[in-house]
């Protein structure tokens, strides 16, 4: 049944995404929905960036995360003429534009090297320990963590902490149409016990949070959060907006019901959602051919970015798929943490499938004229250490891991008015520190917010009503054409 509260009630800490969208309990449409849907009804005043290359280029945003921290030296930056432990067991490929290689790991994608550019100087140096959380926190919030426990953890989630990128953006652009505004997939940001810190709306409330789709979508999913249901009691429909008997077949009627109420714009946006049948239309991958589906790989990963194709196409503004693991699992599954084996996995698991995946998805959304106006970022958390067998983090490593590396790192970005067949900027010998123009990750999330036409220097006000950047970074504008 489809319930709607029929008193305005509002726990402390918000509603979650999901109580907004669950069908079939009465915690659905929770009067909260304003919240999730009125956004912000008027822009801001005008930004500095207003008129610039790229700003506001980009409609959408494909967040490709490869938590764990994926080894820029056997991927993306291949050091052919360094020692032989620091250059590894790979050899450099080259590509179909003149001066930029690849690792051989990567076959499929140095086919559509005009189709991105590669920042091979991201960098930043830590405070302290330095582990996944902290540096996912620090990616996507665009803040530094304010604890970290002595063994490196950070404290679990809070209200108080800074909201995630993409709430961000679902508060500062909101949508038009009824879609899922922020979509995070497959799987929570993890490290050990701490799961979910740097990705979560924080202090702009859980309505904010991110649609969760917390399964694996290489497997059927289940919708049961947007499908109408008709189970509906007749005693449940005074004083409160009720659906009548067999929705599905009585859209009209519905829709004639809803009307009748007179709902505020955002209540009416809520029901849209539901009405319209874009949000399951779009999660329905089995409307995709076979032959799509086998191309971007029929895994996790493979089906999540295909998946996250449909939702852009369908009008999400900004989605989040996750690498399939926790931050620190086993690499030999399919974890980049490759403390205890490096070469091995990247050969046999991890790069076959971001190989297939991401070229896939790149030339599936050149082909249907998305790349345009839709942002693709594929980057990690950090990268791994230059030299093989050796501590960086306090963690062990075995003769051929590497270990964290914020240093010196890669991270991929294409469509949204980026130009394309490029390096920006550039890595020393070793792979070890950036030798020209270094990307801080803030800078590359206020590029984000600056390529769908957010100020990043504006301010917003934090949980204690005190005024903030929205992003301590610069936008990186040369990246624009």
């Amino acid at each position: 049944m489809l319930s709607i509260p029929g008193r305005m009630a509002r726990l402390c800490d918000g509603y979650t995404r999901r109580e907004f969208l669950r069908v079939g309990g009465s915690t659905l449409f929770g009067l909260s929905l304003p919240h999730f849907f009125s956004l912000q009804a008027k822009a801001s005043a005008a930004s500095p960036f207003a008129g610039s290359k790229g700003y506001g280029g980009a409609k959408s945003v494909i967040l490709l995360f490869l938590q764990g921290g994926p080894s820029h030296l056997d991927i993306w930056d291949p050091k052919p003429d360094a020692p032989s432990n620091i250059r590894g067991d790979f050899k450099p490929i080259k590509t179909n534009v003149d001066g930029i290689q690849l690792s051989e790991t990567m076959p499929l994608l140095s086919k559509h090297a005009d189709k991105y550019t590669l920042i091979r100087s991201m960098s930043y140096t830590p405070v302290g320990l330095f582990n996944h959380t902290a540096a996912i926190y620090q990616m996507l919030t665009g803040y530094p963590p304010d604890k970290v426990s002595p063994s490196g953890q950070l404290e679990p989630p809070s209200p108080r902490d800074f909201p995630t990128a993409g709430a961000q953006v679902a508060k500062l652009k909101p949508l038009d149409d009824p879609m899922l505004p922020f979509v995070e997939m497959p799987r929570p940001l993890q490290e050990s016990s701490v799961i979910g810190k740097g990705g979560a709306a924080g202090f702009l409330g859980k309505a904010y949070d991110p649609y969760r789709l917390y399964q694996d979508p290489n497997k059927p999913i289940d919708l049961g959060d947007l499908a109408l249901r008709s189970d509906v009691p007749p005693e449940r429909l005074k004083e409160r907006f009720y659906l009548l008997k067999g929705i599905n077949g009585s859209m009209p009627e519905l829709e004639k019901a809803v009307s009748s109420y007179a709902l505020d714009e955002y209540y009416q946006k809520a029901y849209n959602l539901l009405l319209s049948g874009k949000a399951r239309n779009a999660f329905d991958l089995e409307q995709e051919k076979p032959e799509v589906r086998e191309k971007y790989g029929r895994t996790t990963f493979g089906q999540g970015a295909l998946l996250a194709r449909r939702l852009v196409e369908a009008g999400t503004r900004f989605v989040q798929l996750n690498w399939p693991a926790v931050a620190n699992g086993d690499p030999t599954v399919d974890a980049w943490d490759t403390h205890a084996a490096n070469f091995g996995p990247l050969k046999n698991l991890h790069c076959p499938i971001l190989d297939r995946t991401l070229s896939a998805l790149l030339e599936d959304m050149s082909e249907r004229g998305l790349l345009k106006d839709t942002l693709v970022v594929a980057i990690g958390e950090f990268g791994r250490s230059p030299r093989l067998g050796v501590s960086t983090s306090g963690n062990s490593n075995a003769p051929d891991g590497r270990d964290h590396w914020p240093y010196c790192y890669t991270g991929l970005v294409a469509g949204g008015g980026v130009r394309v067949g490029e390096l920006y900027g550039k890595s020393d010998e070793t792979g070890s520190s950036p030798k020209e123009n270094p990307v801080h990750p803030t800078d590359l999330l206020a590029t984000i917010y600056y390529a769908l036409g957010i100020d990043p220097g504006q301010m917003v006000l934090n949980d204690l009503n005190q005024p903030r950047e929205l992003v301590k970074g610069t936008p990186l504008v040369k990246l624009f054409s």
